[in-house]
């Protein structure tokens, strides 16, 4: 079986507000979404790269040409099974180095397509067990601390079940100690995105004091070891994030106790298949993960959600409602939060994300397609 299209488009969707991080501000997705046409079924992924290298080398720049001068030609080249479709994706891409938000992408449309064929839900094709996910919500640096608690407590009122915080020096133990002054008990995490060196572990560790779930990712967002160091310093759990890009990076946080907690992004690991390892590993080392996100549309929002529903994901997860982040999304099925702070897995076949394609039109800055020969 033979792919009949290829069609892939970048796009710039709006975020309700700018989002701050302690190093770089995103005002809306400018990822690349992308449509694989086989037997006539459709699958959809997305590649939520931003435009800068802040978060991550990539960009929607160096994505784009990845994807369209290499990945494809790959792919187009090839005749797949059914059975060990994503197993052949994932084997024709195993010689690419780095590129993983870009290698993402593609599979990750092979993956609701696969699930499409057999006519499963993505989240039972992973080996999802729940019907529910719990999730919790990202809130970037704001203008003030009054600002913070007022934007905490409406979360906390829609019933979003965690809180994370970005915090970077200046910002992180004044705000810290003012939501416990407001919420004592609070799921609670902080973000530092890679702004702290060793040598602040003890401005650090003055962060035990207020039960934070973890600190995600205090360190450089390549390192190991440090981590491991930085771990030996804190009773607060240290999450990575950036420092996990494959599985082998994930074995060897684990053996050198850099973490104990880790955050999974399938773009940031380069896809599902990644993903679902790293979650397998983590659960034999009785380590817990959870689903971080990358303000994805809401095709990238129901990978994160069938994903999530793994049994080892017993975090809540940067997920979020759609509209947390878009007033229109390009999807026609949008997450709601129910009451009691969770998302509801999509039974549906594939993803079960329903694509407004009309409005992906109006939102596409560039669109290409490729075709078999």
């Amino acid at each position: 079986m033979k792919i009949d299209r290829i069609e892939i488009r970048r796009i710039f969707l709006p975020y309700v507000k700018p989002f701050t991080t302690s190093g770089w501000i995103q005002s809306g997705n400018c990822g690349i979404i992308i449509r694989v046409d086989m037997d006539g079924v459709t699958g959809w992924g997305e590649a939520p790269v931003s435009k800068e290298p802040f978060y991550i080398e990539e960009t929607t720049g160096t994505a784009w040409s990845v994807i369209k001068e290499i990945l494809i030609p790959l792919l187009l080249e090839n005749n797949f099974e059914i059975e060990t479709m994503t197993e052949n994706i994932n084997k024709i891409f195993s010689g690419i180095r780095g590129n993983k938000f870009a290698v993402a992408g593609l599979e990750s449309a092979f993956w609701d397509l696969l699930a499409k064929m057999k006519n499963i839900s993505l989240s039972r094709m992973l080996g999802g067990t729940r019907e529910k996910i719990e999730v919790g919500v990202s809130i970037g640096i704001q203008e003030n601390i009054p600002s913070l608690l007022k934007i905490i407590d409406g979360y906390i009122k829609e019933g979003y079940k965690r809180i994370k915080i970005k915090i970077k020096p200046g910002w992180d133990l004044e705000p810290v100690r003012e939501i416990r002054k407001n919420w004592k008990d609070f799921l609670l995490q902080a973000d530092a995105n890679s702004v702290y060196k060793l040598n602040d572990a003890e401005h650090l560790s003055r962060l035990d004091e207020y039960n934070l779930l973890l600190i995600e990712q205090p360190l450089a967002h390549d390192d190991l070891y440090e981590h491991s160091v930085l771990q030996k310093k804190l009773k607060t759990p240290i999450c990575l994030d950036e420092s996990i890009t494959s599985i082998r990076h994930a074995r060897s946080a684990m053996e050198m106790k850099a973490c104990r907690i880790i955050n999974i992004k399938p773009s940031r690991v380069g896809g599902l298949s990644a993903a679902r390892e790293i979650h397998n590993i983590a659960q034999k080392n009785n380590m817990p993960v959870w689903c971080g996100g990358m303000l994805e549309t809401g095709i990238g929002r129901a990978f994160n959600v069938a994903l999530a529903s793994l049994p080892n994901f017993k975090l809540p997860g940067d997920i979020s409602a759609n509209k947390r982040y878009f007033e229109k999304d390009i999807v026609l099925n949008p997450f709601e939060l129910n009451s009691d702070g969770t998302l509801t897995v999509l039974d549906a076949p594939g993803t079960g994300a329903v694509i407004d394609e009309k409005f992906l039109e109006k939102i596409t800055l560039e669109k290409l397609l490729f075709f078999h020969n």
